[in-house]
């Protein structure tokens, strides 16, 4: 099976690199070299093609090359959903990022419908023990993938959220100020919570047994209003005191559970977070190369690291299976060697403070 896929990419003062140009031919890439060169940078850069803020959720202004500072970036030609297309964002400075599909003006969730990417990055290895809202990120990012519309629902929701949190800290108790705004979050908030059952149940179905890595039974923690126009209604006062809204799918969280062991991920082992992070990004992956015919691109910052050989050797011979098109980092090149003959390598050094790549070759 096919995989959606970049063909090239160009980066104009993006993060440590001045100019970069770089040309794909759909298998897997590992990008080697010490830490500090520039290799999260690149995979940082093709995030930026999925709606979000990418794999940092840094600000515009952040990603620019320094000193320069100048703006930044970033075009591809991605083989995508409907054919080929040329992808462009940048931001100069103090402005709001831009995005362009085929030379148009363009919103950040459209890009969701030209092509879908993954990504798992270290920052993520403590998601089952850290606070809820990354795992809502992570649900989110998860649904996105599955329902490209649910990024739209997000910000309707979020907007209106804002301005009735606005009239909270106000003190504003006339009713007829938070009806409107009320029934635009119930209505978005109700097709949110929607589209994550929809998307974990999705997941479950996609998850296998035939894999190296363990399962992982997903649910929302939720709250037990099932009418969110009604209790967004009846805890005004108590939203008042607070200055915010203490009910909805934003206050949502992710439980998850290894399942041959019926233990909470947040009691597993480092190791075994690790193992459920890359099976729910692999069944992701699944899930969208059976609904849409191809499979998405993945981002995998450092994932081999703390893989034993077997298991590198197996999540290598799942990329392949699947037809992906996956962007791998790593320090050295022999965490790659389960891949010989099946991918591409690029060397990335720091020379001055700026990122410098090799021509590529067959790993």
């Amino acid at each position: 099976m096919g995989g959606l896929s970049i063909k090239s990419l160009s980066l104009s003062h993006f993060r440590s690199h001045r100019l970069a140009n770089l040309d794909f031919d759909g298998r897997p890439v590992a990008l080697i070299g010490p830490n500090g060169a520039g290799k999260t940078n690149l995979l940082e850069a093709v995030s930026l093609f999925s709606p979000g803020r990418g794999l940092r959720r840094a600000s515009s202004d952040d990603l620019a090359k320094r000193p320069e500072s100048i703006g930044w970036r970033l075009r591809a030609t991605v083989v995508g959903l409907g054919g080929g297309h040329d992808l462009e964002t940048s931001a100069d400075p103090g402005e709001a990022r831009q995005v362009r599909v085929d030379g148009k003006v363009a919103t950040q969730a459209s890009l969701g419908r030209v092509i879908r990417i993954l990504w798992l990055v270290p920052a993520m290895d403590r998601l089952w023990i850290e606070a809820a809202e990354g795992r809502r990120r992570f649900l989110d990012r998860l649904t996105f993938s599955l329902a490209p519309d649910h990024a739209e629902l997000s910000l309707t929701y979020e907007k209106a959220m804002r301005d009735r949190n606005r009239l909270l800290k106000d003190q504003i108790t006339d009713p007829h100020w938070y009806t409107a705004l009320e029934a635009q979050m119930a209505e978005a908030g109700a097709q949110i919570t929607q589209n994550r059952r929809a998307a974990l149940a999705r997941i479950d179905r996609a998850t296998t047994g035939e894999t190296a890595f363990p399962k992982a039974t997903l649910a929302l923690t939720e709250s037990e209003d099932s009418d969110l126009l009604t209790a967004l209604a009846e805890g005004r006062r108590r939203d008042l005191a607070a200055g915010r809204t203490l009910v909805g799918p934003h206050r949502t969280d992710l439980a998850a559970v290894y399942t041959a062991k019926g233990v909470p991920a947040d009691q597993c082992s480092t190791g075994e977070q690790k193992a459920l992070l890359i099976s729910l990004i692999l069944a992701n992956a699944r899930a969208l190369a059976e609904d849409i015919g191809h499979a998405p691109v993945l981002l995998l910052d450092e994932v081999a690291a703390h893989l034993d050989e077997d298991r590198r050797a197996a999540l290598y011979d799942e990329i392949v299976s699947l037809g992906a098109q996956a962007l791998m980092t790593g320090t050295e090149a022999e965490l790659f060697r389960g891949l010989r003959g099946k991918g591409r390598l690029i060397k990335i050094s720091d020379i001055g403070g700026q990122s410098h790549l090799s021509p590529q070759e067959d790993i």
